[in-house]
């Protein structure tokens, strides 16, 4: 990496080229950047799909923005090889490569890991699928969504009478994200050793699989399907959503007698002293009743009210938050969980931190999410291209460059 890109954090001095869509590779990507390494988004003219989807604010699409900072962006045309000798420059000078392009795209764009390793031997390839890279699902597209029907998701989440329900948040795309990060450094960790790169594949529904050791770990160990319990648990009562005063909701949960005794003593109620509520057992077959009478007392109180007398009795509780609120909440800033970069055309903008708080080597949100092309002529630069050769490769569409001009 050169000395004209300076960001800081523990990978530093790393170079990753994000050559993905969307959220799962690119996210991973992000990550990355945001501990520090240089990482490089290779965007065709079209660019990222996620540069298309969403609500947009002056023309800039949320959902690229809230998933790409940490980068720099550049436009190469693939398809073109002039573009692809710029590219196989790119490739000798960086340590990894995340894409999750489908075959026979793929290869025809000759980012797959054999065409890659011709220019760096040692790459690190990190390519993400939804189904996996071979097998009986090879090639099939899939996003989060359909990862939750394969994983068997959608058949848990719901209530217990109704119709499965989509986990709206793409929990599949960032728990693979996390994983992607994960096999990059840990493949790099053996590079430092032996020397040697290697490929590395994933997929959103091994993720999931790995996500669901309980649930279905339960059904390979005793037979037993885990059913869809709403809000509730399997295990304990109550444990649900109630009611306030002031027509907002809040969490109680009470896995043992203990919570159970604390959340009596902060509603000031004998519930515990009723023969229906006295135990686990006889909460968890009462739970109807159970959930009536906390609902009614519960509505005595604001959320507020209610979360502040619980926590204080030390009872599992949470406000159930809209994402305003959870952008203002107290914790949620202390953490540095929200970050404020400058943006080229829309100022200053919010974007989510860095969730890892190292004490001797932090990383930080590095830079905006980059327009398309934004940084092409700096990166062709920096591998040795001159100004006027960077200039021919714009005008022969071999390359895309970004001015504030545009």
């Amino acid at each position: 990496m050169t000395d004209t890109n300076k960001t800081t954090g523990p990978l530093s001095g790393l170079r990753v080229l994000d050559i993905s869509t969307m959220m799962a590779g690119p996210y991973a990507a992000t990550l990355i950047g945001d501990l520090g390494a240089d990482v490089i988004k290779v965007e065709s003219h079209y660019g990222d799909e996620s540069r298309h989807l969403g609500p947009a604010r002056d023309g800039q699409r949320s959902a690229y923005l809230s998933l790409n900072r940490s980068k720099r962006s550049v436009c190469l045309d693939l398809r073109n090889d002039e573009a692809q000798a710029v590219f196989a420059r790119l490739v000798k000078s960086s340590d990894v490569i995340v894409t999750n392009v489908r075959e026979p795209a793929l290869s025809k764009l000759r980012v797959d890991y054999e065409s890659v390793r011709k220019h760096r031997e040692d790459i690190i390839w990190v390519g993400v699928t939804a189904f996996g890279a071979d097998g009986p699902y090879e090639g099939r597209p899939g996003i989060d969504f359909l990862a939750q029907g394969y994983g068997g998701l959608l058949a848990l989440n719901g209530d217990p009478d109704g119709e499965p329900v989509r986990v709206t948040v793409p929990l599949i795309d960032t728990l693979t994200s996390v994983l992607a990060t994960t096999a990059a450094l840990t493949a790099l960790r053996v590079r430092d050793q032996t020397g040697q790169g290697q490929k590395v594949d994933l997929c959103l529904l091994d993720a999931l699989v790995h996500a669901q050791a309980a649930g279905l770990g339960s059904y390979l160990i005793t037979g037993e399907v885990v059913p869809r319990t709403g809000n509730r648990s399997l295990y304990f009562a109550p444990s649900g959503i109630y009611p306030t005063r002031d027509g907002k909701m809040a969490v109680i949960t009470c896995p043992g007698e203990k919570f159970f005794g604390n959340l009596c003593k902060a509603l000031e109620v004998e519930w515990n002293q009723d023969s229906r509520f006295a135990t686990i057992d006889d909460r968890m077959a009462n739970q109807d009743d159970l959930d009536r009478v906390i609902g009614e007392r519960t509505r005595d109180f604001t959320r507020e009210e209610l979360v502040e007398r619980l926590v204080a009795a030390d009872v599992l509780t949470a406000p159930i938050k809209e994402s305003p609120e959870v952008a203002e909440d107290p914790q949620v800033r202390h953490n540095g969980m929200i970050q404020t970069v400058q943006h080229p055309v829309l100022g200053a903008i919010d974007v989510t931190g860095l969730p890892l708080h190292f004490d001797k080597t932090p990383g930080a949100v590095q830079s905006h999410p980059p327009m398309l092309g934004e940084h092409t002529r700096e990166i062709l630069t920096e591998l040795g291209y001159s100004d006027a050769e960077v200039t021919s490769f714009v005008g022969s569409k071999v390359a895309g460059e970004w001015s504030k001009k545009d």
